[in-house]
């Protein structure tokens, strides 16, 4: 089950959908406010007794956060909040595509919005009199658990510094319903705060809560849901740490994340699965399924446009050229991303004016060195504007004559004018050019030249016509500068996939250069990485590797495998082990983020899947740091001391 919170763009941006047309309201659950959620905007409902229209912050998806994450409102804006802050709610998001067939039944809304009941959650504070008669049966040992447990942070609201601790809350059955006992731990320092069966709580009071069906809403444009209530508090988007003094809080390493994915995703659908489950084995003479697994990169495999690839790379910061014939609009696709960008005409640079010169300085004797005037133009900007990424654009490359081209290599590759001045970190480079066949005046881009390059080959329809041509020039936004986390050189997705292939015997690593189409090599592959590490499209890898390449590379990424709390908790089955090479070494990937503690039980594991994937589970665990390749080199020290074929 793939759950996600809700991104910035698909909460403001998505036209007609449910997210800009319901989805900027939500009610925090009693479940979410007894355990931290802020409330505003307080608002009875006609019987004037019960307070279900109340609304409350909750966390957006916004990848270059630094000191303060996005929060909705509950006029419908966003604003800001405090990375540590644990007053803001979570609207989990899945895929409507990941809900079983017999979970999709839809109802309308008043709203004329589709409605999806699925999965179970805490959600209603229950009637004063079933408070008492919960916790009177709870203290004499009659209420029966129902196996099931939710997660909930037990760390004060205004504890800043400290990392999540998690507390497994017990489910409890009471005539055909099911309930959770929580200490209330809310934001409200010590003040009583109402929920909505009219009884008021302060810190630490015991309050009885309902599980309950979650309501989804479909927006029927991305094929998502989102959660119609806050059903989660109490979760910071990341603890601060002290001991590092810069602190940068990317959704991919959030504990918003590690949360949904380790905590929501497995409590709120464990019923669902486990009927499912039952359903099977009853005797109904289908084959039991194998239960659906995790995609281990995180990607999302939507198909995506020209724009989309040239986006990408441009803030993942890799050259990008665009090829087409003349009048394609391929400027005006740059300039969408940079409206002032810096554009070079290659076929009219002269040495100086790409590369700047030196002049001698009669009153010193010396000479002087110039910058072209171009790369001061990109200097300044770049340094008024710090905060924004700003394109050089090489226009007319392939037009260029050979020294020229040459001279713009140099700077494409080493990012650096003439061997003496350094692009700023913030300039990221574009490039434009007739091919071949479309101009007697084109000359073929060397190989070396051509392999810096994502290529986006530019078709212009009607329809892309007309929309670049229906949107204003004041809506053109440049891309912010925003600072990657660090990651291991090479994606564990590309690792996996050129382990898995060079086991089998394809050469995936390099495919013959054409000078037409993309092709693959070990820098291509690097610059691969950069790509699915910001942008987590794999369907960009066209513009690196190829059609055919990424094709075959998006199949072995779309693989579901089993997740390390699958191999802790033992939940797989013989049928789950017989997996081909592609699914092991995918297994590896996923296991890979295993921390510590569970290290060793994991490892074992992976023995069961071969010497290959082990050990590149165990490269991409260890992942260069000295710590753990010594903690490898050690296990298999004591294992080849015991005689153990491992």
């Amino acid at each position: 089950m793939k759950t996600d919170l809700l991104s910035e763009k698909e909460l403001f941006e998505t036209p007609l959908g449910v997210f800009s047309k319901y989805g900027t309201k939500a009610a925090p659950t009693d479940f979410a406010i007894a355990l931290g959620a802020s409330v505003s905007g307080i608002d009875f409902t006609s019987e004037g007794t019960e307070l279900k229209h109340r609304t409350g912050y909750y966390w957006l998806r916004f990848d270059n956060l630094r000191d303060s994450g996005v929060v909705a409102l509950s006029n419908g804006y966003k604003s800001t909040m405090n990375f540590q802050f644990r007053t803001g709610g979570i609207r989990p998001v899945i895929e409507l595509s990941s809900v079983p067939a017999a979970y999709r039944k839809a109802e309308i809304n008043a709203s004329g919005i589709k409605e999806i009941r699925f999965g179970e959650y805490p959600q209603s504070a229950v009637s004063p009199s079933l408070q008492e008669t919960l916790e009177e049966k709870f203290r004499s040992g009659r209420l029966a658990p129902t196996g099931y447990t939710y997660s909930t942070d037990t760390v004060k609201h205004d504890d800043f510094l400290t990392k999540i601790s998690l507390s497994k809350m017990e489910e409890y059955e009471f005539e055909g319903r099911r309930f959770v006992r929580i200490n209330a731990n809310s934001c409200y320092s010590g003040l009583p705060f109402a929920l909505s069966n009219g009884c008021e709580y302060i810190d630490g009071d015991t309050v009885w809560i309902e599980t309950e069906p979650v309501v989804w809403l479909e927006d029927e444009m991305t094929g998502k849901l989102v959660s119609k209530q806050i059903l989660v508090s109490g979760i910071p988007f990341r603890h601060r740490d002290r001991h590092v003094r810069s602190q940068k809080y990317n959704y991919e390493i959030s504990d918003l994340r590690l949360f949904l994915e380790r905590c929501f995703s497995a409590e709120a659908f464990a019923s669902v699965k486990e009927t499912a489950e039952e359903s099977l084995s009853a005797g109904t003479g289908i084959e039991k399924a194998p239960l659906p697994r995790l995609n281990p990169y995180g990607f999302d495999f939507d198909k995506v446009t020209e724009e989309d690839i040239i986006r990408g790379a441009i803030q993942s910061d890799v050259a990008v050229f665009l090829h087409g014939r003349s009048s394609e609009g391929k400027s005006a696709r740059v300039k969408q991303l940079d409206p002032d960008c810096v554009i070079i005409y290659l076929r009219n640079a002269t040495p100086d004016s790409l590369n700047g010169k030196s002049v001698y300085n009669a009153q010193t004797g010396e000479m002087t060195d110039i910058p072209p005037a171009w790369y001061v133009k990109l200097k300044d900007k770049c340094e008024s504007e710090p905060d924004k990424l700003h394109i050089v654009f090489f226009d007319e490359l392939t037009n260029a004559l050979p020294s020229i081209q040459g001279m713009a290599f140099n700077i494409i590759l080493e990012k650096e004018v003439n061997g003496k001045w350094l692009l700023p970190e913030n300039a990221r480079i574009a490039a434009a050019g007739n091919d071949l066949n479309d101009s007697l005046a084109a000359n073929r881009m060397a190989e070396p030249l051509f392999n810096r390059f994502a290529h986006v080959y530019i078709n212009t329809t009607a329809k892309s016509w007309l929309r670049w041509a229906s949107t204003p020039e004041s809506s053109y936004r440049r891309l912010d500068n925003i600072q990657l986390e660090k990651h291991p050189k090479i994606h564990p997705a590309v690792f996996a996939y050129i382990a898995c292939k060079s086991g089998r015997g394809d050469d995936v690593l390099r495919t013959p250069f054409t000078g037409d189409l993309p092709n693959a090599d070990p820098r291509k592959w690097e610059m691969a990485s950069k790509l699915l590490y910001s942008a987590k499209q794999p369907e960009m890898l066209r513009s690196l590797i190829g059609e055919e390449l990424t094709e075959d590379f998006v199949a072995f990424a779309r693989q579901r495998v089993l997740t390390v709390d699958d191999v802790l908790s033992g939940n797989y089955t013989q049928e789950d082990m017989e997996m081909d090479t592609s699914q092991k070494f995918a297994t590896a990937v996923s296991l890979s983020c295993v921390g510590d503690g569970d290290f060793e039980k994991v490892r074992e594991f992976m023995k069961l899947t071969g010497p290959e994937p082990r050990a590149a589970f165990e490269s991409m665990w260890a992942a260069g740091d000295e710590r753990r390749l010594q903690r490898i080199a050690e296990l298999r020290l004591i294992e080849s001391g015991s005689g153990e074929n491992s």
